[in-house]
């Protein structure tokens, strides 16, 4: 079982820029926005979940966000409305998606026949298929997250070339999960628009700020890496089905209370004996006041574990091997940075001690040793 042509796959969102034909003030890249979309798919799936509905299942809403992601890093040239007009082709979509499959095989074939059909089932399934809540959800996110990129774009330049026509395009397409309830819910709260918001800020925050990198990673960014690593081990060592989601989301928020502190790397953290544990109590302080406000009380037990103790272990999660995941993540930015040519001593020192970490460690079955030994 080799893991890193798969690994690596994940990682190319983060080189591949959207909106790179319009005016933008910053980078907004492809794994952004599959990040932001996932915690918008995440708050409309708990506004959901308070209304009981049967059908809410987690873990088809983490699969279709992952298949999804896949699938874009394969079609990321293919302009929206080039897209859409071939997807109202059923027979061309169909066609299209084939295409899709065949060369992202190569990279998920390690994860096993069964998880193979389940992306190919996806990407090809029929429209009956795409009406299930839980696909819903995830569309409604992506373009909930579409339009929150393109206001920053229509600020900057509303006679644009085409900026009229992508705004009426996308408030059709936003017509059509006009009636999901838990949408018209998150429309209507200012308290869960502006934790949407805070959560997108986290997509300005560059990792390993103080170091040059090719590609940049946000911190935003680095969080979905960290939940789909997550994932993709705990489908790999067959956790249950609270683990497996409990592991995904721990991965995708663990991060978020850096938009309270900013990215803190490790060598500062223990530089000080103590700081460590200084800048937990600021971050619990800081969420207190400014986070959990705006979320529903029935929410907040989940969050914490999410990023205050996301990586200890509890019956409801395996916090080592999201750490793992963590790691993992880190070390192959390094690694990509080396490999595109930047030659740094902090990079070099980083990858070193995590290959020591991981030499040989086997956790919750997954042989991380060998998977480092790949790079």
């Amino acid at each position: 079982m080799e893991l890193k042509p798969l690994l690596l796959k994940i990682y190319e969102a983060a080189s591949m820029q959207r909106w790179n034909d319009q005016i933008r003030t910053i980078d907004i890249t492809e794994l952004d926005k599959q990040a932001h979309k996932m915690i918008v798919a995440y708050a409309l799936a708990k506004i959901e979940q308070s209304h009981g509905n049967s059908e809410l299942d987690w873990i088809q809403i983490i699969q279709a966000g992952l298949f999804e992601y896949l699938q874009r890093i394969v079609l990321t040239d293919l302009k929206p409305p080039l897209f859409y007009q071939i997807k109202k082709d059923r027979k061309k979509y169909c066609q299209l998606n084939q295409w899709v499959y065949s060369r992202i095989y190569p990279s998920i074939k390690s994860m096993g026949d069964r998880f193979c059909e389940m992306f190919k089932n996806y990407i090809l399934s029929d429209d009956k298929a795409s009406e299930s809540i839980n696909r819903k959800i995830v569309g409604a996110a992506h373009f909930y997250v579409t339009k929150w990129e393109f206001d920053i774009i229509h600020r900057l330049k509303p006679g644009g070339y085409q900026v009229e026509e992508i705004r009426s395009n996308i408030e059709k397409e936003q017509q059509n999960f006009s009636t999901l309830a838990c949408m018209q819910e998150l429309l209507t709260s200012e308290e869960l628009l502006a934790f949407i918001d805070i959560c997108g800020q986290l997509r300005f925050q560059v990792r390993w700020s103080h170091i040059y990198r090719v590609p940049r990673t946000s911190v935003l960014g680095h969080m979905l890496i960290v939940a789909v690593f997550s994932y993709l081990f705990s489908y790999l060592n067959n956790s249950t089905s609270e683990v497996k989601i409990n592991n995904y989301f721990t991965g995708l928020f663990h991060d978020l209370p850096e938009v309270l502190t900013r990215d803190i790397i490790n060598p500062v953290k223990k530089s000080v004996e103590g700081l460590d544990e200084l800048i937990k109590e600021y971050e619990k302080k800081e969420m207190d006041e400014k986070i959990y406000k705006l979320l529903p009380a029935s929410w907040h037990e989940s969050i914490k574990l999410y990023t205050e103790t996301e990586f200890e272990n509890t019956d409801k999660r395996d916090g080592a091997l999201v750490k793992a995941a963590d790691d993992l993540a880190a070390f192959i930015e390094a690694y990509l940075c080396v490999k595109n040519g930047i030659s740094n001593e902090s990079l070099k020192e980083a990858m070193d001690n995590l290959m020591t970490k991981y030499d040989s460690r086997i956790i919750s079955g997954i042989d991380l040793g060998t998977i480092y030994g790949e790079f």
